[in-house]
């Protein structure tokens, strides 16, 4: 009867095994950013997860295990070999396609496949598909193949499927309590007060080893189960007065009157939103010279704000922090869900109920990510989107390219009811990086696939403005340059909690702005979302209800800013930035590496502030 113990036990080992060689093929897919990485570290990576891996395998163990259970108490002679061989390979197959889906997704997200990302692929296939381009398809396919006939030929090699017969039925009917016993003990992950979660496996200060040790199946399976069913807040650090307490301290509105830069109260506005712009590509904050220079010519007649930081890592977050000043949610995204979305203030709504005509130009498909939705539920009077296109302008994978979009929205201005609100999202500047021109950075490397579109996406800027001074309504307004998030490349050592992948441009632009103030630079720290408060107080429109947003210009306030991602969070003040990671607890990133001052009121700050803000998006 033992025999049938050691058969179920090898069904197990077969389990750890494969996914002991899906870590293996993770690790070796980024080798190259385990420069400095001990063998001791290298190491623990598989001591952590064998632990995490034992509770995913509980959970694939558990259907087989009930099944062997009922034919050998029940006497069934026959056991369903046929029916646990499927199941088998066809997790081999599926898990082994998670593996290549983990490349792509964590070198642009800084995170293993999740809830999220799924909800991206079934609610955008046709962006999700584009997103991955970049992702080199052969090696991608290679692997595939390669795990799954690896998985296959050790599951040949290790399972038994089969039943040895007989014994006592009190002996057979403890061994199968016993079997499913410790079966339902690797999946909580043993007897200890709390049952298995990621912490268990995270273990080191980079994070690209914690997410190694991760099993990516049950990652996936307990974010699926959380963002469905789960509710409530994760972030508890403080009580709920105590948290909004220190975020009000943050965003204490001073005594000082905001410095007047406008020479009229009444400005057109046009605020472009630009893809990916990050400011590893604008020379003025220390990007690389020659991918932007539009940008910078901008600059130099613009009131630039160099210190800026996106609030998260998508456009969905980076829409909503632009126009409605609320911060990233970390996991989650108030723009998918309308019940909440409706609740927040947007800048179209602001200017709407002044008199203003709104508009949106995107040469996309507006239903993604729910964006449709939530332009029409702020007052955004004209949205122009891929539909409104000529099939002649449909040659990027997105929609049409920036060139034809800008020209529409030229177009579409000459006939704007003043004044207007007019904003635009770009897309060029985006996986696959294709372009409808020659690239001016030659070579098949992602990196300079990236600088070419990003150059593109500059010129056509530039081409938009050139074209703007020649319209009756240019000289009455303000344009507004900032981008949706910021980006990895071209550089590619910026891991996803470095403050410089957050960087971004903030530029205001055009006649109206007053001369002395023109090719003026503004030190301040702040993030997207401060552009509200700054942009309304000059309008003379009331900000109060973007609370998570300060005026810039205001000499009183304070500057800092406040970003995040899916395990983690930082915060930037001119002297010192952090990165905090949530799951491994741990300060993962100090731009100021011997100044640790800093770091507990910078930790209260940026606890509270996601703890609040994902207690408002609980709330709407």
């Amino acid at each position: 009867m033992l025999k049938n113990i050691f058969v179920l036990l090898r069904y197990f080992t077969f389990w750890l095994l494969f996914f002991l060689l899906e870590r293996c093929v993770f690790l070796l897919y980024y080798i190259d950013r385990l420069k400095g990485v001990s063998f001791y570290e290298f190491i623990q990576v598989f001591f952590y997860g064998a632990w995490m891996d034992a509770s995913m395998a509980g959970y694939i163990c558990a259907i087989p295990a009930l099944l062997f259970a009922i034919v050998w108490l029940s006497g069934i002679k026959k056991f369903p070999i046929k029916i646990v061989k499927i199941y088998t390979w066809v997790l081999v197959g599926l898990f082994s396609f998670l593996t290549v889906v983990n490349f792509n997704i964590y070198r642009e997200w800084g995170t293993k496949i999740n809830f999220r990302a799924l909800e991206f692929a079934f609610g955008s296939p046709a962006e999700a598909f584009s997103s991955s381009e970049s992702s080199p398809v052969f090696l991608s396919l290679f692997i595939f193949a390669g795990l799954t006939s690896a998985g296959i030929f050790l599951s040949r090699l290790i399972i038994e499927y089969r039943i040895f017969r007989g014994g006592n039925f009190a002996i057979r009917l403890l061994l199968s309590v016993l079997m499913l016993g410790f079966n339902f003990l690797a999946i909580r992950g043993g007897w200890q007060l709390s049952p298995m979660n990621e912490s268990m496996a995270y273990f080191s200060l980079k994070p690209l080893l914690n997410y190694a040790a991760v099993n990516t199946e049950w990652s996936l399976v307990h974010d699926i189960l959380n963002n469905k069913y789960n509710n409530s807040n994760p972030f508890k650090y403080y009580s709920p007065s105590e948290a909004k307490s220190i975020v009000k301290e943050l965003y204490l509105k001073p005594n000082t009157a905001t410095t007047d830069v406008l020479t009229t109260r009444t400005p057109n506005v046009v605020l472009i939103i630009m893809e990916s712009f990050t400011g590893n590509v604008v020379e003025s904050l220390d990007g690389e010279k020659g991918v932007a220079p539009q940008t910078e010519k901008l600059i130099s007649g613009g009131l630039f704000f160099n210190h800026i930081y996106a609030s998260g890592g998508r456009t969905d977050k980076g829409v909503v922090a632009v126009l409605s000043a609320f911060p990233a949610q970390g996991r989650r995204s108030i723009m998918k869900e309308n019940s909440k979305q409706v609740k927040i203030p947007a800048l179209s709504q602001s200017f709407a109920g002044k008199g203003y005509s709104t508009s949106f130009f995107y040469g996309g498909e507006s239903r993604f990510f729910n964006m449709r939705s939530y332009l029409l539920s702020h007052n955004y009077q004209r949205i122009v989107d891929k539909s409104d296109f000529d099939p002649k302008d449909m040659n990027s994978k997105w929609g049409a390219y920036d060139g034809a979009v800008y020209t529409r929205m030229l177009s579409d201005l000459k006939t704007a009811q003043a004044p207007f609100f007019s904003t635009m999202l770009t897309l060029t500047n985006h996986e696959p990086f294709e372009l409808p021109s020659t690239p001016r950075f030659k070579g098949e490397e992602i990196e300079n696939k990236f600088r070419s579109t990003a150059y593109y996406a500059d010129s056509c800027l530039g081409a938009f403005i050139e074209e703007a001074k020649k319209q009756s309504w240019y000289k009455n307004t303000l344009f507004i340059i900032v981008a949706d998030h910021g980006h990895y490349l071209p550089r590619t050592n910026l891991e996803i909690f470095d403050p410089q992948r957050y960087r971004i441009p903030l530029l205001f632009f055009g006649e109206v702005i007053k001369p002395e103030f023109r090719g003026v630079k503004i030190e301040k720290a702040g993030s997207q979302n401060d552009l509200a408060a700054t942009l309304l107080n000059q309008v003379a429109i009331k900000s109060d209800a973007y609370t998570w947003s300060k005026d810039l210009l205001n000499p009183g306030v304070a500057g800092f800013a406040f970003f995040n991602w899916e395990h983690g969070l930082g915060f930037v003040s001119p002297q010192q930035a952090i990165s905090y990671d949530i799951v491994g607890d741990n300060i993962v990133f100090r731009q100021d590496s011997a100044n640790t001052s800093s770091d507990k009121l910078f930790l209260k700050y940026g606890k509270a502030c996601m703890q609040h803000v994902y207690q408002q998006y609980v709330d709407y």
